[in-house]
């Protein structure tokens, strides 16, 4: 999904509601978010009235809020506080800022309700005890939700043999692309069907590069993503570390240093030489957010996302390819998670919510594509939609399943079947269904990411010369604990699947 990380892949982060809000009276008909009348159950208002609607405070990841983004929250209130009397107040942090952003609320206890995280954050913020557990609440409180995600996607969650959290049932498995724009396909002959590996890319990419002229960056990239899926190759445990893995076919499950690998060292050099050449920008260290119109970029993805990314990027085609996958990981499945606080004061009503948003086509549509009339329009019910603006900020694959949400028009009608049918084609890591219990490594789990944190940026995206940084950064991984990390999860792998 699920976006490049912003899309859905992506591989790659959102967050949740709150806010306090009376409940309405009276026996005039309530108006829905599309203008039509309803008749209220007056007895559902009746015990409303008794006690307030509660608000829920939704930490997301997403883009720039547009002018219109309140009157849209407010139209999903309006329907939700009389279907489940709930409302949200969704907080948007920006793709640059979210990991940052989240690890503070985390680390100093703000108040929220529900958090989107992922497998790069997920078993470290359940060690610090941020998430409510809800094993038997989910299964007690939201049967609909429970039966909807399958049994698979629900033990890619678990920690400790628990649930802290409602996973994302979409493309849960992992399908890697290459994305060109079409314009560059054409002027330039790019065969993408035969774009299987990075040395393959090699040519069209230096191709643009000549004809495109000096300024024109045919790879562009941010610092947090790099090149969406460079690691894929190897399971990080759930870590969200990437210097730690499991080769995910490897069937001894041998854990590895995985930037010593010769494969990904090849990689990083071809990377390097890119950088050096001007087929990446050479902001890319720095830069946090992407501009439109990329002449290619990678991104996890399904079917039909092209044309989502077209409106998002004002290009006319984007053209996609597969060339990875599709794969199930434990941290696929977490790829895309919604947590609930351990310090909510409403863990069922934010159950409840999250049920909402998997099973009630209406609110998924609204929360994926923005206002009624403004932001997007309904071609088939609510089964089918035309988008009529690019500035929704919020990320569809981090909110809800994929199967009760309409096809944006120009996607195959058949999306989310061929979404289905992916994960029922996808291999299994080795390791699937193992998770790194860091409660006893969090103090060098920590301070390798500090190392990590120091040099990923330059690294993943080709700005520094592997050759030289790959030895210092293990040797200072080393020295933080990478190596008592490594032995502890090979023996933790051994005893799972002994």
């Amino acid at each position: 999904m699920k976006k490049s990380l912003r899309f859905l892949s992506a591989l790659c982060v959102m967050t949740l509601m709150l806010a306090a809000l009376a409940a309405c009276g009276g026996s005039k008909p309530a108006s829905t978010s599309d203008g039509s009348s309803t008749t209220p159950d007056t007895s559902k208002e009746s015990a409303a009235a008794s006690k307030d609607v509660p608000t829920l405070t939704w930490w997301t990841i997403g883009g720039q809020v547009p002018n219109n983004f309140s009157k849209a929250i407010d139209a999903m209130n309006a329907y939700t506080a009389e279907k489940i009397g709930v409302k949200i107040d969704i907080k948007v942090a920006s793709w640059g800022e979210w990991d940052t952003k989240m690890n503070t609320i985390v680390n100093t206890g703000e108040p929220f309700d529900i958090m989107f995280t992922n497998s790069g954050k997920y078993s470290k913020q359940v060690a610090m005890g941020a998430f409510a557990d809800i094993t038997d609440l989910v299964q007690s409180e939201t049967p609909d939700l429970y039966k909807l995600i399958p049994e698979k996607v629900w033990e890619g969650t678990k920690i400790g043999g628990k649930y802290y959290s409602v996973p994302t049932y979409k493309d849960s498995s992992l399908t890697q692309y290459w994305v060109f724009d079409d314009k560059h396909v054409q002027k330039y002959n790019i065969d993408i069907n035969q774009m299987k590996t990075l040395q393959d890319l090699d040519k069209p990419l230096h191709d643009m590069k000549a004809g495109e002229g000096k300024s024109f960056y045919p790879l562009p990239m941010t610092q947090g993503e790099g090149l969406n899926g460079f690691f894929n190759e190897y399971d990080d445990l759930t870590l969200g570390f990437p210097p730690i893995g499991v080769k995910a076919d490897d069937a001894s499950r041998t854990v590895v240093s995985v930037l010593e690998q010769p494969d990904i060292m090849a990689n990083l050099k071809l990377l390097h030489g890119w950088y050096q050449d001007g087929i990446i920008n050479p902001d890319a260290p720095t830069k946090t957010e992407n501009d439109k119109g990329r002449a290619f970029f990678a991104a996890q993805a399904f079917p039909g996302a092209e044309v989502s990314w077209q409106i998002n990027d004002a290009v006319e085609k984007y053209d996609m390819v597969q060339h990875y996958g599709p794969i199930y990981t434990t941290s696929t499945i977490q790829g895309s998670l919604n947590a609930i606080s351990a310090n909510s004061k409403y863990k069922q009503e934010a159950l409840k919510y999250l049920e909402l948003v998997n099973t009630d086509p209406k609110l998924r549509n609204m929360l994926a594509f923005g206002e009624l009339g403004v932001d997007y329009n309904n071609v088939d019910g609510e089964k089918v939609i035309e988008r009529t603006s690019d500035t929704w900020p919020l990320a569809a694959y981090t909110q809800g399943t994929f199967f009760n949400l309409a096809v944006t028009k120009g996607a195959p009608e058949d999306q989310w079947e061929q979404v289905k049918k992916l994960n029922d084609a996808a291999t299994s890591s080795t390791i699937l269904g193992f998770a790194l219990d860091i409660t006893d490594l969090q103090t060098e789990v920590a301070n390798c990411q500090a190392v990590w944190d120091k040099y990923k940026y330059e690294l993943i995206t080709g700005a520094s010369d592997p050759e030289k940084m790959v030895p210092k950064i293990t040797a200072e991984l080393k020295s933080a604990g990478m190596d008592t990390i490594m032995q502890a999860a090979q023996e933790q792998i051994n005893q799972y699947f002994k």
